[in-house]
């Protein structure tokens, strides 16, 4: 199992090209609610360090759940291109909380989103709909070449919206616990 993850998280100002386009060229995989819950260990506060690069995250989605834990790297501008990933289901979505609170785990916040997810060549393609933060396109390289350059995977998926017509393309490098948590911090390039 590859363990690094390359993703893109954006704003677009026009998702009804993209969304025509994944319907005519791409396989739909599936539409589930998600709600996700991030919890950060007391003796090691994830949140306290800018740009924020470790999240630990218990997740529901449509009644099948998961832990997973993500360690970014940011290059000297603060970007991002690629992460560490771990996860793996789980049986008790219930007892595993109760497991982290014992061992004094702080859950600092809940994202709350429907997801769209379509797979288009090396891409698998999600929309999705956060309350409190409104709707986002995640792209993540699910291609069988491991030795890609992040950073270029990443552009290539920028250039994908751009060449589908999806109008400003805003991009952010801190996912959406950090939005929640933080909006005032929130900076969005154009791409």
């Amino acid at each position: 199992m590859n363990n690094v993850e390359i993703e893109i998280q954006v704003n677009i100002e026009n998702s009804k090209p993209l969304i025509e386009f994944l319907k005519k060229n791409a396989e739909f995989k599936s539409e589930k609610h998600q709600v996700d819950e991030y919890f950060s260990p007391a003796h090691r506060n994830f949140i306290a360090v800018r740009p924020v690069n470790e999240w630990l995250r218990l997740r529901d989605s449509g009644g099948k759940y998961f832990i997973n834990y993500k360690n970014w790297y940011f290059d000297k501008d603060g970007r991002s291109y690629h992460c560490d990933e771990y996860e793996t289901e789980i049986e008790n979505l219930i007892q595993l909380k109760k497991i982290l609170e014992a061992l004094n785990f702080q859950s600092l916040v809940k994202v709350d989103k429907i997801r769209k997810v379509w797979v288009y060549k090396n891409y698998e393609i999600s929309i999705d709909s956060v309350k409190e933060l409104g709707d986002f396109v995640e792209i993540e390289y699910i291609g069988k070449n491991k030795k890609v350059n992040p950073k270029k995977v990443t552009e290539e998926m920028i250039n994908f919206l751009k060449n589908i017509g999806c109008g400003k393309i805003k991009r952010n490098y801190v996912g959406y616990p950090f939005q929640l948590l933080f909006p005032e911090e929130v900076k969005y390039e154009e791409q």
